[in-house]
């Protein structure tokens, strides 16, 4: 993190666990303004019209794998090997950054910058891809963004940490500077990603997917960056906003709101590299990120998938839950809970599948099985099930 002068009569911070005189009255992600029932038509209506668009590869001598329409990145066959691709954008996570640095002086944007890249890459990885590639957009309201040097360096630093921790090259990019369409003072930021699946063998679509199936969650830092709409009204309606200290946890002392929201979404790739030297065959991969853990339901297969152990909690998200008035069905619905990646492996590996991701740095857990039956989640520790109809992302 970088640092900036802190002006006087700083914020004071509310005390730990301290909660709004609102926190009573729900707060669902509709009414911050993200409502899927809206976004996902448009969505699925979207992919119908690009399919129709593949045929143009052929005169190319390509052609597009057809159960990559729908998953979290396309996947072009070029005969030794597949492209697979993606864009995603960081969302409103930025808006948070810029009034932590108002009010503390300290620029995040070197985290951001990560979150960002996990955007592209963690969804990228789910079909079995190396990441190769990372191209950059970051739009902003005017020129006049990027005269504060220290914040845009911190961004261009943790661009290139996040690159180097995934193995991509960082290709370019473009910084247009949008007055009138992006609100002065305030940036856009996106990246897309191209990867190689070589051997081809490793192209994870959920073909493999089936009974006996083990279900491993990798540990998520916190919110990510998907809820952060609702985060923001959140904090609206804390007496300190974004300073108030949330309460203590697993031996680390007390954050704030806002740095706890800050903390970077990991770069899952380092976890899917090193299970492919291992040798485990990954039979399905799922991002968990909009929609929390209906994402579980991903795969258009009709199987059900049983979770008996569920990851702790972060701090942030259990805060959040209690000032948004969820009760355990909106939270797992909205966010994700502590499990950042899903993975799908055959019953043999799901043991050596923990052991890689906690030597590569990420905690995991064997959470689960797939079995045979209609298609639903059902999270045994909470009581809660998710059926078909919870899910409408293609």
């Amino acid at each position: 993190m970088s640092e900036k002068a802190i002006g006087d009569g700083a914020p004071r911070v509310a005390q730990a666990g301290s909660a709004s005189p609102s926190a009573a009255t729900p707060m669902t992600y509709e009414q911050a303004g993200v409502d899927y029932g809206v976004i996902d038509p448009l969505k699925i209506a979207a992919q119908r019209a690009a399919a129709a668009t593949a045929t143009q590869l052929q005169r190319h001598g390509m052609h597009e794998v057809n159960g990559s329409r729908g998953e979290s990145a396309y996947v072009i066959d070029l005969g030794p090997f597949c492209l697979a691709s993606i864009v995603e954008c960081l969302g409103s996570k930025a808006l948070v950054a810029d009034e932590m640095a108002r009010l503390t002086g300290i620029t995040r944007y070197d985290d951001i910058a990560q979150d960002t890249i996990a955007m592209a890459v963690n969804d990228l990885i789910t079909v079995g891809a190396t990441p190769l590639v990372v191209q950059a957009y970051w739009a902003a309201g005017g020129s006049e963004w990027f005269h504060d040097a220290d914040r845009a360096q911190a961004l261009v630093r943790g661009w290139q940490r996040a690159c180097e921790t995934c193995g991509v090259a960082w290709g370019g990019g473009e910084t247009p500077a949008l007055a009138g369409i992006v609100e002065a003072g305030r940036i856009d930021l996106a990246a897309s990603c191209v990867g190689i699946v070589q051997p081809k063998s490793r192209l994870t679509l959920g073909e493999r997917l089936g009974a006996g199936d083990a279900i491993v969650l990798l540990a998520a830092s916190g919110i990510h960056a998907n809820g952060l709409s609702l985060a923001r009204r959140i904090a609206e309606r804390l007496p300190e906003g974004y300073l108030t200290r949330l309460p203590a946890a697993g031996g680390r002392p007390a954050q704030t709101y806002g740095d706890a929201l800050l903390a970077p979404t990991p770069l899952y790739s380092p976890v899917t590299e090193a299970l492919h030297a291992a040798g485990v065959r990954v039979h399905y991969a799922v991002n968990v990120t909009g929609h929390g853990w209906r994402k579980l339901l991903r795969h258009p297969k009709a199987l059900t998938y049983r979770i008996h152990h569920v990851p702790p909690v972060p701090p942030v998200l259990e805060f959040l839950r209690r000032e948004a008035g969820h009760d355990d069905r909106e939270a797992y619905a909205t966010f994700n809970m502590g499990a950042g990646f899903a993975l799908y492996v055959h019953a043999d590996d799901a043991a050596r599948t923990v052991s890689v991701a906690r030597t590569v740095g990420h905690e995991a857990w064997v959470a689960g099985w797939v079995e045979d039956g209609v298609k639903r989640l059902v999270i045994e520790p909470l009581d809660l099930t998710y059926g078909e109809d919870d899910l409408h992302v293609r």
